[in-house]
């Protein structure tokens, strides 16, 4: 299933909100995300962007994405656990929709970035999923905020993590992809073994079609809307200040350059983005971490249900209930 589909459902449930006169990328976008948080939005006309809608708030409610994965809200956990202990290779098919349109000299201030606060260090990607690959570990998805440098260039935030070990042990060949499925999205917020691909993950969740990258050294979601493929760098640049999930903003580190050699997307692409300390930011980070939990507490006694709470931004704060 693509995203255009899921889109498709929600529009008929009621659940889509449109908002089809022109807006801006700076403050105007975040404040309407913001305001109908945690209904998902789809801007029709980006002003800066032309030729770009805008989806954010997509993963913002568990209603919505337990309904994408065909579950109850209750066994989004389970479900998650299940899929990460028994991950399961993707069917990879050949001229996937998401490289209709090939762009060999991309210029990056063309894509609808986002500027969400006054301090923040420039403009934003925030939904893009970095994919990588390891000779001996295989294939890695893993969320990283990226901020605008130039026509070329994102900074990316990369804590030390399976990313980090990868580019430590040589990758460097990265593709960075954009409007993507939520079981996609959510496997790809999972922190688990080295070794466990996330892509894998999310087809177990629901069945994920994958292609190869133009250069064919990386997977990547056959129906995803826009992907950037690049190299990370040994350039070192400023990254931030930008929002953390607690709605503090995080302070300004040396992190590692992204140049991006090409753009593939579909004709009429549909862009993404998370607003940050929002009700998407918080799941996706804190649905993974309820599935641990559940596993971790199993071992010790029945468990009825898991939640990380609004009131710990989803990440802080837990409430578990259990037989006893």
């Amino acid at each position: 299933m693509s995203l255009r589909e899921v889109l498709k459902r929600l529009d008929e449930s009621g659940d889509l909100i449109h908002v089809k006169r022109p807006v801006s990328t700076r403050f105007e976008i975040p404040a309407i995300l913001k305001k109908l948080d945690p209904r998902p939005v789809l801007f029709h006309e980006v002003k800066e962007a032309p030729g770009f809608e805008l989806l954010g708030n997509l993963c913002a409610d568990r209603r919505i994405i337990a309904g994408c994965l065909g579950i109850s809200e209750k066994d989004l956990p389970r479900k998650l656990l299940e899929a990460i202990e028994n991950p399961r290779r993707g069917e990879v098919v050949e001229n996937p929709p998401c490289q209709e349109v090939v762009i060999d000299d991309p210029d990056l201030r063309k894509l609808p970035l986002l500027v969400f606060g006054e301090r923040d260090g420039g403009p934003y990607l925030t939904a893009g999923i970095v994919v990588a690959y390891d000779r001996e570990y295989g294939f890695n998805a893993s969320y990283h905020r990226l901020m605008l440098l130039d026509e070329k260039r994102l900074v990316a935030r990369i804590l030390p993590r399976h990313l980090d070990e990868f580019i430590k042990r040589g990758a460097r060949k990265i593709a960075i992809t954009i409007g993507n499925h939520p079981a996609f999205m959510l496997a790809s917020a999972v922190s688990w073994k080295m070794g466990v691909s996330e892509l894998d993950i999310a087809n177990a969740l629901t069945p994920i079609r994958y292609a190869k990258t133009t250069d064919g050294e990386l997977l990547i979601p056959a129906d995803c809307e826009v992907v950037l493929e690049g190299r990370v760098t040994d350039e070192l640049a400023d990254e931030g200040p930008f929002i953390d999930v607690t709605g503090t903003y995080d302070i300004v580190r040396k992190q590692r350059v992204i140049e991006v050699e090409r753009i593939t997307m579909r004709k009429d692409p549909i862009f993404q983005q998370i607003l940050p300390a929002g009700s998407e930011h918080r799941l996706l980070m804190g649905l993974p971490r309820e599935a641990v939990i559940y596993m971790e507490v199993s071992k010790v006694c029945e468990v009825v249900d898991v939640k990380l709470t609004p009131g710990g931004c989803n990440w802080l704060h837990c409430a578990i209930s259990i037989r006893k």
